[in-house]
């Protein structure tokens, strides 16, 4: 198709404001997809996705309108994934914002906007959601012009629900959005802005090309890791794969290729073809780098085989994930497993358990850690168990991060109180209209395990938090032990900041001392720091009353039968071993 007729854009937006149902609309009304095959939510295919209401995964979807062809990728909207909505960006001339008309502007909605503009994209906004007795309409639309410095003409009032207003965002981005500016008789160059691997295909390619033209059957190049392959299938997704001839200049499709593994198709990557050759790659997207690790261990170690397979497999989808290997004295094989957040954890926990049917222990999450020796060796540590002798230790640097929370200005107190109390410090206070934009600093360890639960706490639901890596800094820290029954257990054993080392020490010990079931003899839960204990709390046996048999007669015949069971006691200690259950390892993410 001739590219004056192409625009290519993507839906950005806070969590939970419309982005799914707005496309499906469009879908309908540009007649996309049937009314009998239409379901709501229609681009989230994955049951995960489906079942919580939210897009974990990008989406593209080819929609014609008044003769032009219309590329739509329909992003993600959780902290956790904006590394999907970056690329996404990457592969369009515009963005529709989308705002909800009761909730207004929240944390995501700037990050995405900021993401946007250093894109240079053309931003049209959109007030979704205005049927709900909520909504307010004036004070959102103050908000947006406040952020976009736009007209109040230029925001389009909708319901994405009841299609009321959606023709009218089709002709916006018909006649506001610039069409790509390729050059079909250059060397081909496309980029890769999502991969994913299908058991029965093989690797397939989401791409955007600039310059030149994919065709059916062209030997391809990957211009970074130098993989070559062929083009089996290309064609568009409607949202159903629909195979054409070629992917065009400044078109969006998707390539079937015969290459084994996406890791010869990084995201990012620039596709040429031999017949047409290029040497430049494009700016590609930056390599993403995972901030929260936490081991995943089998029930059973005779599945550890499996897991690794499932974890394989999922990573060819997911260019976030990044795994290794782990053994644990406690624990056995399993794999330690890298992510962008929490989230992102929890989703891929659900995946490996239900697409893989795989039972597994999740350990604490902690971040990673760099460390400086002695003798000026550097090492990043990704557990605490890593972390080499005190002694041969110079400093160790943790990641610091900076974070933004939008709340109503009555919850500005609580939500400051609650950052000093994760040892952070608060930078900047800034209102936007009723709101309040306040950005701060702290340490991502601390916000790891129930931050996010704790601010939506505070402020009764209102609060919405964006963050983004900032820098390692020097800190005093230590390594906090765990110990059962007089042995260590690698696996609980976690880094803090030596002003907070008592307090956690004594909470987790607590906490094990309510999980791990008891024993026929004393079980002591202590925790330390090298040498030194600074928690402890002891699991009482069981006792069986042996007394029981005895009546009358001299006090002496019952102490002896004391002194036998505690002897008996004595010995089972030195010999017994405690089974410790699967839940003692997430302790740390109940820690309230």
């Amino acid at each position: 198709m001739d590219q004056s007729h192409i625009r290519n854009f993507c839906i950005i937006a806070h969590i939970d404001h419309g982005k799914s149902t707005l496309a499906d609309r469009l879908m309908e009304v540009t007649g996309t997809v049937s009314q009998r095959d239409m379901k709501s939510q229609l681009l989230d295919s994955m049951e995960l996705e489906r079942e919580k209401g939210i897009t974990i995964k990008l989406a593209p979807v080819r929609m014609t309108y008044k003769d032009c062809e219309l590329n739509l990728i329909d992003t993600p909207g959780h902290v956790d994934f904006s590394y999907e909505v970056s690329r996404s960006l990457e592969a369009c001339e515009g963005a529709v914002l989308v705002v909800d008309a009761s909730q207004g502007i929240q944390a995501q909605t700037l990050a995405n906007v900021y993401l946007a503009l250093a894109a240079d994209l053309t931003i049209i906004p959109v007030l979704n959601k205005i049927d709900l007795p909520a909504a307010d309409v004036p004070r959102v639309s103050a908000e947006i012009i406040n952020l976009l410095g736009c007209d109040e003409s230029d925001i389009l009032k909708i319901s994405a629900k009841t299609g009321e207003g959606v023709p009218e965002v089709l002709d916006a981005i018909v006649e506001k959005i610039a069409p790509p500016m390729g050059d079909a008789n250059q060397p081909t160059r496309s980029l890769i802005f999502d991969s994913y691997y299908d058991d029965y295909r093989g690797v397939i390619l989401y791409t955007r090309t600039v310059d030149g033209s994919i065709k059916k059957g062209d030997t391809i190049e990957m211009l970074a890791t130098g993989a070559n392959g062929l083009a089996l299938e290309v064609g568009s997704l409607s949202p159903v794969m629909k195979p054409g001839e070629a992917i065009g200049t400044g078109e969006i499709g998707y390539i079937v290729t015969n290459l084994k593994t996406t890791r010869d198709a990084r995201v990012g990557d620039t596709v040429t073809v031999k017949r047409s050759r290029a040497v430049d790659p494009l700016p590609g997207y930056l390599d993403v780098k995972p901030f929260v690790y936490a081991g995943f261990f089998p029930v059973s170690n005779e599945d550890y085989n499996d897991l690794k397979d499932a974890v394989e497999k999922l990573s060819l989808s997911d260019s976030a994930l990044q795994f290794e290997p782990e053994n644990s004295p406690v624990l056995g094989f399993g794999v330690r497993i890298g992510f962008l957040g929490l989230l992102h954890m929890d989703i891929v926990r659900e995946r490996l358990e239900r697409e893989y049917d795989l039972d597994l222990v999740v350990t604490n999450p902690s971040t990673d850690y760099q460390v400086v020796l002695n003798n000026g060796e550097e090492l990043d540590i990704k557990s605490a168990s890593d972390l080499p002798d005190v002694s041969k230790v110079k400093e160790i640097r943790e990641p610091w991060i900076n974070g933004e929370i939008v709340v109503p200005q009555d919850y500005i107190g609580a939500v400051i109180q609650l950052i000093v109390n994760k040892r952070g410090r608060q930078k900047n206070l800034s209102y936007i209209d009723e709101r309040a934009l306040i950005s701060f600093e702290a340490p991502l360890a601390n916000l790891l395990t129930d931050f996010y639960d704790q601010l939506k706490s505070v402020t009764s639901g209102y609060g919405s938090f964006n963050y983004e890596l900032s820098e390692y800094r020097v800190e005093d820290l230590v390594r906090v032990d765990f110990y059962v029954a007089g042995e260590i257990v690698d696996s609980l054993s976690i880094m803090v900041h030596r002003s907070e080392a008592d307090a956690i020490g004594r909470t987790v010990v607590k906490k094990l001392k309510d999980v791990i079931p008891r024993q026929n003899f004393q079980v002591s839960l202590q925790a330390a720091i090298g040498g030194r204990f600074i928690a402890r709390e002891d699991l009482s046996a069981y006792r069986k009353d042996v007394t029981t048999g005895l009546y009358g007669g001299d006090v002496s015949r019952k102490k002896k039968v004391l002194a036998k069971q505690a002897k008996g006691k004595k010995r089972m200690k030195r010999f017994g071993k405690v089974d410790i259950p699967s839940e003692a390892f997430t302790v740390m993410l109940k820690r309230d």
